[in-house]
C-alpha cells in the first residue's frame, strides 16, 4: 500500500506557510528547517512538479505549519476491496 499523500491544494499550502497556526511564516528554506523535510520537495509541492509527499514528510509539513494533515494531504486511495488477488479459475467446459 501506498504511503504517498497527496497535497490538497497549493494556495492552502502556502497560507499555511504565510500564516502558520504559531509563530512566524516559513520560506522554503524556514520550513525545510522546521520540518525535516528537503527543500527540494517543499519546492516541487510548490511549484506542482511534485503532488505527493511521503506520509512522515506530510505528517512534518503539517505539524510545522500548525496544522493537522487532513487540511493539508489527502491520504492514498482505498485498495479495491471487490478486486481479489487470487488469478481467476476458468471455468469448466462440460
Amino acid at each position: 500500500m501506498s504511503r504517498r499523500w497527496t497535497l490538497r491544494s497549493i494556495p492552502v499550502f502556502k497560507h499555511y506557510m504565510e500564516f502558520p497556526g504559531r509563530g512566524q511564516s516559513f520560506s522554503v528554506r524556514t520550513l525545510a528547517d522546521a520540518s525535516g523535510v528537503s527543500p527540494g520537495v517543499i519546492e516541487k509541492l510548490l511549484t506542482g512538479r511534485q503532488r505527493t509527499a511521503d506520509v512522515d514528510d506530510a505528517t512534518a509539513l503539517a505539524e510545522s505549519v500548525g496544522s493537522a494533515i487532513f487540511p493539508l494531504f489527502a491520504p492514498p486511495s482505498s485498495p479495491d476491496l471487490n478486486r481479489t488477488s487470487r488469478t481467476p479459475t476458468p471455468a469448466s467446459e462440460e
